[in-house]
């Protein structure tokens, strides 16, 4: 039997203290529950937390898996519509934890309730689960939270979460045809310098005679597969990893994104992605009732990029001073063009900026959709081109010897 110290709300809104003798944790929570208390933090007499439920098993620390984002928007949506119906938070994360068909989800979203139930904020425990929940998830819920309407801000960022998901799932789909030639492409090149032309090689040998250039650039560079492919497959790895380490710092993310930015294409688009995710994130909590600030702040979040959100914030400060939001944010001429800020100005002096943001964001995703789906129109070709240059090369390559022979002979 253990004692436990706990805080908790009577039913009549009072904050009350005291001590509860129960074997766990679980039986705690039920003994107060009973008592008609609602508590607020639950530890054991020498002021530890409780161990969990499951009897002192951390869950988290066994499962290692992954919460994709189809979880995330699907246990928004339904905290959501349970907070809206009237169901308490504590016991809407209960809800949601028991009905999981997956281990790993249902850890996660007991986890989450354990802390809630601990004292902390809803916005708080998502903040200690970062590999779930982004930051402007946690953003966006701490906002509903201060301002009181937490369900509505749940359903936005179902909403947006949706969208999220859509677009990028719009990316990948774009992306996966040329991917998987670039792959074939650099499996018959291995396929051909490892296999295909060591047998040729061994047939030229006999002829006596010098070889073509080309071909015997192309033995060369077949050798230099076979004796160092290992070795430069091993140091690629290395690197790769070693990049990844260095880009997961706060230095090096920023030099990559700066880098990213500054690239000729993919730089404009990427920066037009965080734009119109901006405008749709602040339209969306605008028309949820987020004061403009507030809104500005939590909108920030979402651009995924250091550069732009430092660029973001001395526009934001203008907006506090009493500067307008579109004259603010001219000044961010990377994220925002003229013919955006125009309408943004026109909106604000109509009173219908939410409206216009989210329309700006609709008509931004459709442009860029458009030129997404012309940029890999041409790049299909284009890689199917290069294939074909570079196995019909090495085949020319390997084959004119064979042209040549008659002459060897004579």
């Amino acid at each position: 039997m253990g004692v436990f110290v706990y805080k908790a709300f009577s039913e009549t809104g009072q904050m009350t203290e005291g001590r509860v003798d129960a074997p766990g944790r679980r039986e705690a929570l039920r003994l107060l529950e009973e008592r008609g208390l609602r508590p607020v933090r639950v530890e054991d007499a020498a002021g530890r937390p409780a161990e969990s439920e499951t009897g002192g098993w951390d869950p988290l620390a066994m499962l290692r898996g992954r919460v994709t984002a189809r979880d995330r928007e699907q246990f928004t949506r339904q905290l959501a519509s349970l907070l809206a119906a009237g169901v308490s938070l504590s016991r809407a994360l209960q809800i949601l934890s028991r009905e999981s068909s997956r281990p790993l989800i249902a850890a996660r979203w007991k986890r989450l309730r354990e802390m809630v139930v601990d004292g902390m904020s809803l916005a708080d425990a998502m903040a200690r689960q970062p590999d779930v929940f982004p930051r402007i998830d946690t953003a966006m819920v701490r906002a509903g939270e201060t301002g009181g309407f937490l369900p509505l801000v749940l359903g936005q960022v179902a909403d947006f979460q949706s969208r999220d998901r859509e677009v990028r799932s719009r990316l990948v789909s774009a992306m996966t045809y040329p991917a998987v030639l670039m792959a074939l492409t650099v499996a018959v090149v291995i396929f051909l310098m490892t296999f295909f032309i060591p047998r040729f090689q061994t047939m030229f040998e006999g002829l006596g005679a010098p070889l073509p250039l080309l071909t015997r650039a192309i033995i060369a560079a077949s050798e230099g597969v076979r004796d160092w492919g290992l070795v430069v497959a091993a140091v690629l790895v290395i690197a790769l990893v070693a990049a990844r380490q260095w880009i997961a710092s706060p230095a090096g993310r920023r030099s990559w994104q700066t880098f990213a930015l500054r690239m000729p294409l993919f730089g404009s688009l990427a920066a037009r992605f965080a734009a119109t995710r901006f405008c749709r994130m602040l339209g969306t909590l605008s028309r949820s009732g987020v004061e403009l600030i507030t809104a500005l702040q939590v909108s920030r979040e979402s651009l995924g990029n250091q550069v732009l959100i430092d660029t973001l914030t001395s526009s934001i400060e203008n907006v506090r001073k009493g500067e307008s939001l579109a004259r603010s944010l001219a000044a961010c001429e990377r994220l925002f063009p003229p013919s955006t800020i125009e309408m943004i100005a026109v909106a604000e002096e109509s009173s219908r900026l939410d409206q216009e943001l989210v329309r700006i964001a609709e008509e931004s995703e459709k442009d860029l959709d458009g030129q997404l789906r012309l940029a890999v129109a041409l790049a299909e070709p284009a890689l199917l081109f290069v294939m074909a240059a570079v196995i019909g090369t090495i085949f020319i390559g390997m084959v004119l010897p064979i042209f040549t022979i008659q002459d060897y002979i004579k």
